[in-house]
């Protein structure tokens, strides 16, 4: 027969803790701790704070920092979470001193304190140059597109929500009418009646909200040099559809300023366009800003230092604000690796590295290199013979013009090459629909994107743009896999800034931890 050691929960024990034994020398947790009471100024966080005169007391900013920011290393944003574990978490109790904050003070510090963060992430910078992390030979520039909270079904330029809210209407309509005949006749189910109102409710709810949008806001324009409009959010209208290589989200870019020694974090920022290039010229000016006002450059660019950047911060009016800037740059353009005779053959060999599912793949046709562009007369024939009808001419974003053509549509109906040149060539064999289309870039004076295609494609250049994903993308990977940020949980552009800034301030933490004097 099995004899076990008896056990009694209905019993009493007393259990000394002493906090600071609880933080360890060489974690996450003692350091942050040490940098927060002994390194940081956190006076700035008094701004909004009178309550000396009379009053509950407040949580001291350096409680709140520490639950927050360890919170944050372990991939929980949760305020209710974070509150949670201060109850129930030794680390978490250590650190707050046995306080607990309610989930509201923590929700409010975090969405509250856009100066206060952007200083502390700044001083921490600062801190990581005194202990020696900081380079000053190269800097990465990347993006990381991640999710927020709003959903993509509430996007769509007015138009499109105009066309929603008119449809929600008639559906509104549609189940009031269905419940007036309910209620008229005899077999009249009271469960029933009270889903069709459920339902109505619920339109009318989403009904007011789109409506209540459309009175307020005005369209949401684009950038660019020709602007148009660009898909607005209900509930968040500073994020944007992104396209990444996972489809389509409605979210942040979370840009990221990475200095190459020891992969500091050096600027962060997010953006609510899923376009890269404009973005370059705020990051790098406000890099340069924090330089010279923590006294670490003067002026950061003129000290040689590298910047690098991939192809989505590419375009011409990038290329000249570097050139004219001075700035040490090697951004290349999409047409970089193809140029490059070591990748002569790469597609053939291994495939396309992205390559799309077949339902959205394209058909291959005659390419346009196979027609016959007179760029003098400004004429084009198809591989048929047939000459092509100009549909004029656009300026483009390096500063050239490209120049369009098109089939007539009785040429390519009745042309026997159709279905090598048309990707849908039923769309020739009806009276709807268009003939092939090919565009031409024209040539003229050089341009700032050929000044920097000279620089990305010499050996110098190629040398150093090969650091640049080896800088900066372990640094979204320990973010987004080992902190476990895989959605913004905060709405507008300020509050996701403020909680990409503090993912970004624990990955910088931790390089301390690592690298510098606490680690010795």
């Amino acid at each position: 027969m099995a004899n076990y050691i008896p056990y009694n929960l209905n019993q009493d024990a007393m259990v000394v803790i002493n906090f600071s034994d609880q933080l360890q020398s060489g974690t996450f947790e003692y350091a942050l701790a040490y940098l927060i009471d002994d390194k940081i100024d956190l006076s700035v966080f008094d701004e909004g704070v009178s309550n000396d005169g009379g009053g509950r007391r407040a949580y001291d900013p350096a409680i709140l920092l520490k639950i927050i920011l360890f919170a944050y290393s372990k991939g929980i944003t949760s305020s209710r979470e974070i509150e949670w574990s201060c109850r129930t978490n030794i680390i978490f109790k250590a650190l707050s001193c046995d306080s607990n904050p309610h989930f509201t003070t923590i929700a409010s510090f975090v969405s509250g304190h856009s100066d206060a963060i952007e200083d502390l992430f700044s001083q921490i910078v600062l801190i990581c140059d005194q202990e020696g992390l900081l380079g000053h030979e190269l800097l990465a520039i990347d993006g990381c597109k991640l999710p927020s909270n709003a959903a993509k079904e509430w996007s769509g330029t007015f138009n499109e929500l105009e066309q929603k809210r008119d449809k929600i209407k008639r559906l509104i309509e549609h189940h009031i009418k269905v419940d007036k005949a309910n209620k008229k006749s005899q077999s009249h189910d009271e469960q029933r009646q009270q889903r069709t109102q459920q339902t109505i409710d619920t339109l009318n709810h989403s009904f007011d909200k789109i409506d209540r949008f459309l009175k307020t806001q005005a369209p949401r324009m684009g950038q660019g040099k020709r602007v148009k409009e660009v898909k607005s959010n209900i509930t968040d209208n500073e994020s944007a559809k992104m396209g990444t290589s996972k489809g389509t989200l409605q979210g942040y870019n979370g840009i990221a300023t990475v200095d190459k020694k020891h992969q500091i974090i050096v600027d962060a920022q997010t953006f609510g366009e899923g376009q890269e290039h404009h973005t370059l010229k705020p990051v790098l000016e406000d890099t340069k800003t924090r330089y010279k006002k923590l006294g670490l450059s003067d002026d950061l660019y003129q000290d040689n230092i590298v910047v690098t950047a991939d192809t989505g911060f590419a375009n011409e009016t990038n290329m000249q604000y570097l050139k004219e800037q001075g700035i040490n740059a090697y951004i290349p353009d999409n047409q970089f690796r193809s140029r490059d005779p070591k990748f002569i053959g790469q597609k053939a060999k291994y495939g396309k590295r992205k390559a799309k599912p077949k339902s959205r793949q394209q058909k291959e046709v005659i390419p346009s290199t196979d027609f016959s562009f007179d760029p003098i007369k400004k004429t084009c024939v198809c591989p048929a013979g047939q000459l092509l009808s100009p549909r004029g001419e656009r300026p483009t974003d390096n500063n050239q013009t490209k120049i369009y053509f098109e089939g007539r549509l009785s040429q390519c109906k009745s042309c026997d090459r159709k279905h090598e040149c048309m990707r849908n060539p039923s769309s020739a064999d009806h009276r709807k629909g268009n003939g092939r289309q090919v565009s031409f870039i024209l040539k003229g004076k050089p341009t700032y994107t050929d000044w920097m295609k000279v620089r990305v494609d010499s050996e110098k250049g190629k040398q150093i743009y090969s650091h640049r994903m080896s800088v900066v993308e372990p640094v979204f990977g320990n973010i987004t896999a080992n902190k476990k940020l895989n959605r913004f949980s905060l709405r507008s552009k300020r509050k996701v800034t403020d909680q990409w800034r503090l993912f970004c301030l624990v990955h910088n933490i931790e390089k301390l931890q690592n690298y510098g004097r606490m680690a010795a």
